[in-house]
């Protein structure tokens, strides 16, 4: 509780014919928290829930003897997409047996429907316009030909906005390590 100077005592003291309540009274005060833990969405009915950042990283089985200049799409397997709905950064980590180059490029992922569109063109490289001084023309949303990798720990990279809200969303890594073949693994981890 409170006590605050009434709006009209200043002037009863200056000789005005208004009666104060007083010079103080007594203000009630009350802290209540909140949180919002999602919304209805209006064509389903249901509660979608608050997003939360993913809290530890997601792992793809490992690809084994990847042939130099072979490529591998990471996550593995249809419906395994990275969903980055609601997500703006995304950090990737890769771990290889072999140090050296390796090509990194954003694509479709190739499940049956990216949201109500079916077919998508699985494989596509993504294309956008974001930071682009020309909002007309489309480039990669995210292309490395020739990341450098150390070999035996986990390389890990952060990419903020370009696969922002993607729904289905893969990578195609490359070996270009110069080696008969190595093995790789790829991992993931979302942030809102």
């Amino acid at each position: 509780m409170v006590k605050a100077i009434t709006p009209f005592s200043t002037r009863a003291k200056e000789g005005a014919t208004d009666a104060p309540l007083g010079d103080f009274v007594k203000v009630e005060q009350e802290i209540i928290s909140t949180a919002t833990a999602g919304f209805y969405d209006k064509n389903t009915g249901k509660l979608e829930g608050v997003l939360g950042s993913d809290k530890l990283f997601t792992l793809d089985a490992v690809h084994e003897a990847v042939p130099n200049g072979g490529a591998v799409t990471s996550p593995q397997g249809t419906g395994n997409e990275i969903n980055m709905t609601g997500f703006s950064t995304l950090f990737i980590a890769l771990i290889g047996s072999e140090a050296g180059n390796h090509a990194i490029t954003a694509v479709q992922g190739g499940s049956v429907s990216y949201a109500n569109l079916t077919p998508p063109d699985g494989g596509a490289t993504l294309q956008g316009n974001i930071g682009q001084r020309d909002p007309q023309d489309f480039t990669d949303l995210f292309h490395d030909g020739a990341q450098s990798l150390t070999a035996d720990v986990w390389n890990i990279f952060t990419i903020q906005n370009n696969l922002a809200d993607q729904k289905t969303l893969n990578f195609k890594i490359t070996n270009n390590t110069g080696s008969e073949e190595a093995t790789l693994q790829f991992a993931y981890m979302r942030v809102v």
